[in-house]
């Protein structure tokens, strides 16, 4: 197995069309990486890049130190899987494995004891002589990941390769690609739409925007600490609510609520008060008033709005509700509107929508029509600024000691400028 480094790599067609643009990205070797985003966003443009499907325009292509920029595809010992799996449907499942070591002009012995010790790993001996018609998608998809491995390449390169799958097999062959990976110890990179599979899947995601990288981080770093508002609206399902806000004096103005920030953010009030913001809730941090243990009150912010739906799912229960955005063209987030088209797939709801989800306890008694209190959990409040979609909070945490000083000694009274001077 391999590294992969992929240097400032852009692809720009004949047209003018830049599908990835200064992609830096390093692969570890025996990592699992996914590259997500919507359609457009040049992930599997990128992919094709990586295996020399397509030319780089630019930038250059590392893998395990070597330099395969300008190298044909058989050179770089790369394994593909791809979408329809591109299986020969008149050779069994055999000879299909065995195909790529035919092209090597591999003994028959190595042959055979290559595709037997790959279809032992996948459980597919006992489908060695039948031919693709007779295998269902999930069997197809192992013959394909077969087919890859007995080439022993440097690395394992797939592209969508459930996306053919129906939704309870694709469950299962996720469950076995991941041990699959484990057990082989491969470099993989996988390209995926399905922020489902990024999170379940991968060791750590790239999230591809336009052909640009947004956020390269560990699946819980992504849903966690989100760079920009982008991150934010495609990682979760269903997607963060998203609201016009204004901090003035430690005090966050939500259109249904007034709170003070938390006690942990406060000192970074100043970053916050300085901007327009856009604040982001998950539909995991409100809660039913009534399930929220006294203690924990104090921790949040309780508000009132109409229930307008429900769906009740046995373990989760969505409850859909308006809530006016007083203020929103003041405060409207122009970051937000560059990427709510591409966002729409993953279910954003943009502010000027005025629908917002929250996923509470399904013992909840809220119905249909009824006036409900809820709960916001302020400490899991994100806060974007209005037009660069960035993470306010993350801006201050990548500031350096001499740019903190520096701003709070602008923060600071003239008279105790004076003072210190004296």
């Amino acid at each position: 197995m391999a590294d992969i480094q992929l240097e400032n790599i852009t692809r720009r067609f004949s047209d003018g069309t830049v599908a990835v643009n200064q992609l830096s990205l390093e692969i570890h070797d025996g990592e699992f990486m996914i590259i997500v985003g919507p359609s457009g966003s040049g992930k599997s443009t990128a992919l094709r890049m990586i295996v020399g499907l397509e030319d780089v325009t630019e930038g250059r292509i590392v893998i395990g130190g070597q330099d395969v920029t300008a190298k044909a595809p058989r050179d770089r010992n790369l394994a593909m899987v791809f979408q329809d799996y591109a299986l020969y449907p008149h050779l069994t499942v055999r000879e299909n494995m065995e195909f790529p070591l035919k092209l090597r002009k591999a003994h028959k012995d190595e042959r055979n004891e290559k595709v037997e010790r790959a279809a032992k790993t996948l459980e597919i001996e006992d489908l060695l002589d039948r031919k693709p018609a007779q295998l269902s998608g999930g069997q197809r998809q192992r013959v394909a990941m077969g087919r890859a491995i007995v080439r022993d390449p440097a690395a394992f390169l797939l592209d969508e390769p459930l996306s053919n799958l129906d939704a309870k097999l694709r469950l299962q062959v996720r469950g076995e690609l991941a041990d699959l990976q484990r057990r082989l110890g491969a470099t993989m990179v996988y390209v995926t739409h399905d922020q489902v599979e990024a999170m379940t899947l991968g060791d750590r995601v790239a999230l591809l925007r336009k052909g640009v990288v947004q956020q390269v981080a560990s699946p819980k770093e992504l849903y966690l600490s989100p760079a920009n508002i982008f991150v934010a609206g495609f990682i979760g399902s269903p997607a963060m609510n998203f609201f016009p806000a204004r901090v003035e004096n430690g005090r966050v103005r939500l259109p249904m609520v007034d709170y003070d920030l938390p006690e942990h953010i406060r000192a970074r009030a100043r970053v916050l008060e300085s901007r327009r913001v856009t604040a982001g809730i998950r539909p995991e941090h409100f809660e039913d008033i009534a399930l929220v243990g006294t203690a924990q009150r104090a921790e949040g912010i309780r508000f009132t709005a109409k229930v307008d739906r429900l769906e009740w799912l046995g373990s989760e229960l969505f409850v859909y509700f308006k809530v006016t955005r007083q203020g929103a063209r003041e405060g409207a987030s122009s970051g937000l509107r560059e990427v709510a088209s591409e966002l729409r797939e993953a279910g954003v709801r943009a502010e000027e929508e005025e629908q917002t989800v929250a996923r509470i306890d399904p013992a909840s008694d809220v119905a249909d029509g009824d006036d409900a209190e809820f709960w916001i959990d302020t400490n899991r409040v994100y806060y974007f600024d209005a037009d660069s979609g960035e993470n306010l909070l993350q801006i201050e945490d990548q500031m350096t000691d001499a740019e903190q000083r520096e701003a709070a000694q602008a923060d600071r009274k003239p008279e105790e400028t004076t003072t210190a001077t004296q």
